[in-house]
């Protein structure tokens, strides 16, 4: 099949080395590419972000089909820079656009509800059967989940209802975000199916005996480090890491690894944080370490002492898969397709308060038993075997020529 993938927000042949660390841009790659393995040509349209941005380009992809193969295609919608995502929706119809300009294809898959927007329309015209994903959904208006968040578009809720009840066949990325679907957009059920997003095995792997730990020059704990892996912002908790690594002992505390950027639409939170750290004293204990690549940023995983995910919300949780993949304890919240992820006291704990107290003994106890603390590590990284690429890539075939039938 020739398939398009639509992603309006994103550029996805960035995805391996910069950006959130773990974000669904990673996710539409490794599909695709998952998908070429499999003999499939896959095209991943997005919006051009920067003036010498190609109109197409051939992306490098081991182990594909004769057949197979994935295109990066950058179309013009709004000025070409980067630009927040709160933003982007103003080019909705520009990009729709050029869309329609392209060659038809056999399928259309659109990732975040802007895609879709901008998709439907041209699936419609084209004949094609449109696919949706939306790896999140909007907060409900008023939600104190939302606290610290930018506004929502006022044309986001109603976006992904029509993206809802018009596409084909909706590919959510758990159970967590097929009910959300359903209930809050009116998808309709027969429609919705749930696919997970994968992990690469390889790259997201336990450390080995021997192996190199990374450089770390600013750690001054002898206990090592654990890991918080997301962009900097309300929505992620970094507030709650940092207030639940003050609960541990000073001789006995790790230091406190934040990787990954902050986004335009949270500029002012990076200072919030610091001020917090220098409240609790923590300034020797937490460090920001930026985007990683992803090589970087599995290296860090598979040498930290645990993983913390304390996001208020996640409709999937993929950095928590992918510390699971590297044989480290995951404490995240119990929330949403986190609690998919994560098997509470066998691979990690879900939390179901946001109390740095509670967070704080969940994380003592890790660090004072080793027993505990490797064999969550090996439980992990036999329940992460159940999400690997190539299954995956299958699955979304099935789904693929079923929607086709129809």
């Amino acid at each position: 099949m020739r398939l398009l993938f639509v992603s309006m927000h994103t550029s996805p042949a960035d995805a391996p080395g910069a950006g959130d660390a773990g974000g669904m841009n990673v996710v539409e790659l490794s599909q695709a590419r998952a998908l070429a393995r499999l003999g499939h040509r896959v095209d991943l349209v997005t919006r051009r972000s920067a003036p010498g941005q190609p109109d197409v380009e051939e992306l490098d992809v081991a182990g594909a089909g004769p057949e197979g193969g994935v295109r990066l295609v950058h179309v013009d919608a709004g000025p070409a820079e980067p630009l927040a995502k709160s933003a982007i929706d103003a080019h909705i119809a520009e990009f729709s656009a050029g869309l329609a300009a392209l060659e038809p294809y056999d399928l259309i898959q659109s990732h975040h509800w802007m895609s879709g927007v901008a998709a439907l329309p041209v699936a419609a015209a084209w004949g094609v059967p449109h696919v949706q994903s939306f790896h999140s959904v909007a907060a409900l208006p008023g939600s104190p989940l939302s606290a610290g968040e930018p506004p929502e578009s006022p044309d986001r809720v109603a976006g992904e209802a029509l993206c809802a009840r018009e596409s084909n066949l909706i590919i959510a990325v758990s159970t967590a975000e097929a009910r959300t679907v359903v209930e809050r957009c009116g998808a309709d059920p027969d429609r919705v199916t749930v696919i997970p997003p994968g992990v690469d095995l390889d790259l997201f792997r336990p450390s080995t005996t021997g192996e190199d730990r990374p450089a770390c020059p600013w750690c001054g704990s002898k206990a090592g480090y654990m890991l918080m892996a997301a962009r900097l912002q309300p929505l992620k908790g970094g507030d709650l890491a940092i207030r639940a690594m003050a609960e541990i002992p000073p001789a006995a505390r790790p230091d406190l690894m934040i990787a990954g950027d902050v986004s335009a639409d949270f500029a002012d939170y990076r200072a919030e944080v610091e001020d917090l750290i220098d409240a609790l004293g923590m300034r020797n204990h937490v460090h920001f370490v930026g985007a990683q690549s992803r090589p970087r940023l599995a290296k860090l995983m598979r040498h930290s002492q645990a993983l913390l995910v304390p996001s208020h919300s996640e409709t999937f949780g993929l950095v928590a898969l992918e510390g699971a993949a590297s044989g480290v304890g995951v404490v995240a919240s119990s929330t949403g397709g986190l609690r998919e992820v994560v098997v509470h006291e066998e691979t990690g704990y879900l939390m179901h308060d946001r109390d740095p107290v509670a967070w704080g003994a969940a994380l003592n106890r890790l660090l004072a038993h080793d027993t505990l603390r490797q064999r969550m590590g090996v439980i992990a990284r036999v329940h992460a075997r159940r999400f690997a690429w190539a299954d995956i890539g299958r699955r979304l075939e099935a789904a693929y020529a079923a929607v086709a039938a129809r």
